[in-house]
């Protein structure tokens, strides 16, 4: 099925061990999909393993700045983006599990065509079949990532145990679209103006709003604004310039688009999903709202359980209620 193979940080290529998978294992290689809206193209994929090689394995995925590596290992000690889940005697317990995840089709900027969540679950298939996975346990959600689950779920039923899908839903609600949406024109505005980095930057901030909660923010900066060179500068202005350019410093703008792009193309009938589903809904999310998911869970065609859990954090309680969310996943996968 592959054209090219590499194998990266985490594997010797000129070592015998290159084909053990426990306890890390990364690669990456080039294959054709059918894309949903683009057709036939070639795309690079690349994965990472964690977990001993006969564990059950799970599928986990994230927001679209999530990406391959998950939590720190031995062998590549950069701290992933769900460090307080995913590692010993954590909720998703690499003594226990195989965890595999990708970077998502589009992240490095190269695959400027319309992309959907439907080919991002149909990149987790060709993953396992190249690493010769019949099947896994379970595919963990969140986001983004819970959304191209409940794809996963329709369109490959016999390869999933089970899904937990964490604060996403069958489609996009039309208010958050109408959010990316002007996001992705400020990025286009600053394409035409010449300033790519500082357009990219503000739609990060701007989408830092609709992760977290108006609560939070009065919490942390309930403070007067104050003047800064005869302008006046409220006190959140730094934490979100520093949120936008941590993200401008790790993500294309075309990746930002396409993948943003992918998020309100996203479209599955949850009546074709029959797996298992634990379904968490964060009663203060306004990205992705607590009826949206109670609607999703009344349609899902096999058994069905829903969460609901409150949190200042809204849309990223999956990455700051470290307790909350570890309950919900241990109970799920127990």
């Amino acid at each position: 099925m592959s054209l090219i193979e590499s194998t990266e940080k985490g594997s010797d290529p000129s070592s015998s061990e290159k084909r053990d998978l426990t306890p890390f294992s990364c690669g990456a290689f080039v294959t054709r999909m059918d894309l949903r809206h683009a057709g036939n193209r070639q795309v690079r994929i690349a994965w990472e393993l964690q977990g001993p090689e006969q564990a059950p394995v799970l599928i986990v995925a994230g927001g679209i700045s999530a990406h391959r590596h998950v939590a720190a290992s031995a062998q590549y000690p950069e701290p992933g983006w769900w460090l307080t889940q995913v590692g010993p005697c954590l909720a998703l317990d690499t003594t226990h599990y195989r965890l595999l995840a990708i970077d998502w089709l589009g992240s490095d900027g190269t695959l400027d065509v319309a992309l959907d969540s439907a080919d991002q679950a149909d990149a987790f298939a060709a993953v396992l079949d190249h690493l010769g996975i019949e099947r896994v346990q379970a595919f963990v959600g969140a986001s983004y990532g819970a959304m191209v689950g409940l794809q996963f779920a329709a369109r490959h039923r016999p390869r999933l145990g089970q899904l937990i899908a964490i604060s996403g839903g069958d489609r996009p609600h039309p208010f958050a679209s109408a959010w990316r949406a002007i996001q992705r024109n400020i990025v286009a505005l600053g394409r035409s103006e010449g300033g790519r980095r500082e357009a990219l930057s503000l739609a990060r901030q701007l989408a830092m709003l609709s992760y977290r909660t108006a609560e939070e923010f009065a919490e942390r900066f309930d403070a007067p604004p104050v003047l800064d060179q005869g302008v006046a500068r409220c006190a959140a202005e730094d934490y979100l310039q520093a949120c936008g350019d941590r993200y401008v410093a790790r993500t294309p703008a075309t990746a930002f688009l396409r993948l943003s792009e992918s998020i309100d193309l996203h479209r599955v009938e949850p009546e074709t999903i029959c797996v298992p589903t634990t379904v968490v809904a964060i009663e203060e999310d306004r990205l992705v709202p607590k009826a949206t998911l109670i609607e999703l869970a009344g349609r899902l065609a096999g058994p069905t359980r829903l969460r609901l859990l409150r949190s200042r954090y809204g849309h990223d309680a999956f990455l700051k209620e470290d307790l909350a969310i570890a309950a919900v996943l241990r109970e799920s996968l127990a």
